[in-house]
């Protein structure tokens, strides 16, 4: 579903990403580890075609189609969707404006799937009514991320670490649903998702199944292996022994 070949990447003359290489399948989980300010979340939102974000060399291709120049807007229609690590506060826009845009629609009105999926995220009608992010808690602002994740339902997720800023209990409620959205079992329909989770602590991980673990330093990807055992090395030795002890095997 999304195949990446030796990108390099600049933001504002510095380069950020180097060489890098990933590929996901069709229906595949994949984590991503690492240090701050190694490059994840330029890895995210090179992939979601943010202007400041300056591809120097290699190739971005999804479901097929090279997007390595495309807008954002075009990469989105084409089935991407992302939960931002600090998404903005947007005023004069409704959490519920945003849903409905989300799925398409033009009515004013909330529909009432949208009323439901708010209510199993503990998110309350009258949040639906405010201003996206305005005045929201870490907790609310990652609820009301997914919540625009599952009206738009689309078929490559991107979550930028969803477990930082949030408390113990809204961690298993997000890791809940986040497994559920990339499950193919408990989709509605037949198409198969894939999905990538940029996480720093790897505390979400505990309620997500991944097929496959990176570990990016330095703005590439240093190893790969199995998610259980990349997260056992880095909590116990943290990221650039865990690159050494892959290296090793």
């Amino acid at each position: 579903m999304l195949e990446i070949e030796n990108l390099t990447v600049e933001v504002a003359g510095k380069e950020i990403l180097r060489d890098l290489y990933l590929n996901i399948e069709r229906g595949e989980v994949h984590v991503l580890f690492g240090p701050n300010g190694c490059g994840k979340t330029t890895l995210l939102l090179t992939i979601l075609g943010f202007p400041a974000y300056k591809v120097k060399s290699g190739s971005i291709k999804f479901k097929g189609v090279d997007i390595t120049n495309l807008p954002t807007n075009e990469r989105v229609k084409l089935g991407m969707g992302v939960s931002f690590q600090h998404p903005p506060q947007i005023r004069g826009v409704t959490l519920g404006d945003m849903v409905n845009i989300a799925q398409g629609r033009s009515e004013a009105a909330i529909d009432e799937g949208v009323i439901e999926l708010a209510a199993r995220l503990n998110i309350p009608y009258e949040f639906l009514s405010r201003d996206v992010n305005l005045g929201f808690s870490g907790g609310e602002v990652k609820r009301s991320e997914i919540l625009q994740l599952m009206a738009q339902s689309p078929e490559f997720i991107m979550f930028d670490e969803p477990d930082s800023g949030v408390d113990v209990g809204n961690i298993e409620l997000i890791g809940g649903i986040m497994s559920e959205l990339l499950d193919r079992n408990k989709l509605p329909s037949k198409r198969v998702r894939a999905g990538l989770i940029i996480t720093h602590s790897g505390f979400i991980m505990r309620y997500i199944k991944a097929d496959r673990a990176h570990v990016m330093l330095e703005g590439s990807i240093a190893c790969s292996g199995m998610p259980d055992e990349i997260t056992k090395n880095i909590m116990e030795v943290g990221f650039e022994k865990c690159v050494e002890k892959c290296k090793v095997k």
